[in-house]
């Protein structure tokens, strides 16, 4: 399967690819960042990895499903809430939209220092730790007395739920077959978006009869079962041998990783889709609760039912890139998000819960396919690669989010998905560009056409 989904044929890391031989199973996904401690062969024995069928790849899958479910969980479990959070502070859609865009926020800063941790301590090691303190963080929330202090308690969880994303694509791409690696990485993006469907329906429902702050605590518990369930499935890792920690080398191998403009589109198609979805499903809240629809607190929450189409998605999204390519699968959910959003502009229910099942699919869709296509391109350094791309995609969680409630604030729902539009023309923008740079360089190199990205 072609490397990657939207751009040049090259699949190096900011040198020409040559033959370099490891020495430490890490180093197969640290690349210069780490000084390995034992010898082992440049890659694992293809049947060593873990593949469908095989007991420890479905006790992975099933650990690495909850801890999706837990971090979508918690990391927006104030996002249905935002109206009531609002009338309890008495403050705008913008103010209490920072309860999420701190903790997303925080994630994107932090996610690069602790996937460079995880090199050393091991990444199950990170995810058991992260989902600890986030979950000891999400039993405090509840009782913050004030709007500062709940944003400054977000933020923290934020950060700690960092050791998350990039830790778990890392060990997906060591542990499992590289045929394997998109499908299995659909499953935790298909994790992520049930934790975000549960999180926000409990929290709506429980919040109608008992308020917010009972709602949350409701989310804890959920997060809490979810990182026990985790613990007792998650496999040891096979494939990784920790490294010390080289600071000189990690900025190399992250400057690496941005001198490559493959990666740098991957980056940037992560953000924009984020920043569309983000600002849907922070201002959505506002508006269902609000004439023409007033619905209830429950039933605002339930919508969020959706992101069921989301899970299907993100799971088929090997078969699209299988039928389409990279660069098709791309087109098709960008063209499926943008749909959504001119749908969600009608003033019928009907249409807007249409509109946010387009908008889920599309971007699960795209999500799952150029977060695979970073794993796949990053032949050197990939642990940095997720991260880079980690912190992209909430960066533009945070911005979305808050630019979204401004727009809505502003403009009303036009403004919000007219924000989401600009993203998606964005998205087709960076993507009609690699798709240049890709014909441009077959017929400059024609003896390389074989590489290209993503026919």
């Amino acid at each position: 399967m072609p490397p990657a989904s939207t751009g040049a044929s090259t699949v190096t890391v900011g040198a020409p690819a040559q033959p370099v031989p490891l020495t430490s199973a890490a180093a197969v996904v640290s690349g210069a960042s780490v000084t390995a401690t034992a010898p082992v062969t440049a890659t694992a024995p293809a049947d060593a990895r873990l593949e469908p069928g095989h007991p420890g790849y479905r006790r992975m899958s099933f650990g690495l499903f909850a801890a999706g479910v837990a971090t979508f969980a918690l990391l927006y479990s104030t996002q249905a809430l935002l109206p009531s959070v609002s009338a309890s502070f008495d403050a705008t859609a913008g103010q209490a939209s920072w309860t999420v865009s701190a903790a997303t926020g925080a994630l994107a800063l932090a996610v690069l220092p602790l996937s460079a941790l995880s090199e050393r301590f091991g990444r199950r090691q990170m995810m058991t730790a992260s989902l600890t303190i986030a979950v000891t963080i999400g039993m405090l929330v509840p009782f913050a007395p004030s709007l500062g202090t709940l944003i400054a308690l977000r933020a923290i969880q934020g950060a700690a739920l960092a050791g998350l994303p990039a830790s778990a694509m890392a060990f997906l791409a060591e542990e499992v077959r590289p045929k394997a690696l998109v499908a299995a990485i659909g499953l935790f993006v298909a994790g992520n978006s049930i934790g975000g469907m549960s999180g926000r329906i409990l929290t709506g429902w429980v919040a109608q009869a008992w308020g917010w702050r009972v709602s949350l605590g409701a989310v804890g518990l959920l997060a809490v079962g979810c990182a026990v369930a985790f613990h007792l499935l998650m496999p040891r890792a096979r494939h990784f041998v920790p490294g010390s920690l080289n600071p000189k080398a990690l900025a190399r191998t992250v400057g690496g990783h941005l001198a490559d403009p493959l990666l740098r589109r991957l980056f940037l198609i992560g953000g924009l889709f984020m920043t569309v979805f983000g600002a849907v499903y922070t201002a959505i809240g506002y508006r269902l609760v609000a004439a023409p629809f007033n619905l209830p607190q429950g039933v605002v929450g339930s919508i969020f039912l959706v992101y069921l189409v989301g899970t299907v998605s993100s799971a088929a999204a090997g078969r699209l890139v299988g039928r389409l390519g990279r660069r098709g699968a791309l087109y098709l959910a960008v063209s499926t998000t943008a749909a959504g959003l001119l749908l969600s502009l009608a003033d019928r229910l009907a249409a807007v819960l249409l509109g946010l099942v387009l908008i889920t699919a599309g971007f699960f869709a795209g999500h799952a396919v150029a977060s695979s296509s970073v794993s796949r391109t990053a032949t050197t350094g990939r642990a940095q690669a997720s991260a880079l791309y980690q912190s992209a995609y909430y960066l533009g969680s945070s911005v979305g989010g808050t630019l979204g409630a401004v727009a809505f604030h502003a403009g009303g729902w036009t403004g919000t998905a007219g924000l989401g539009l600009l993203a998606v023309a964005g998205v087709v923008s960076v993507t009609l560009y690699g798709s240049r740079c890709a014909r441009i360089e077959r017929k400059a190199h024609p003896q390389h056409a074989g590489m290209a990205v993503a026919r």
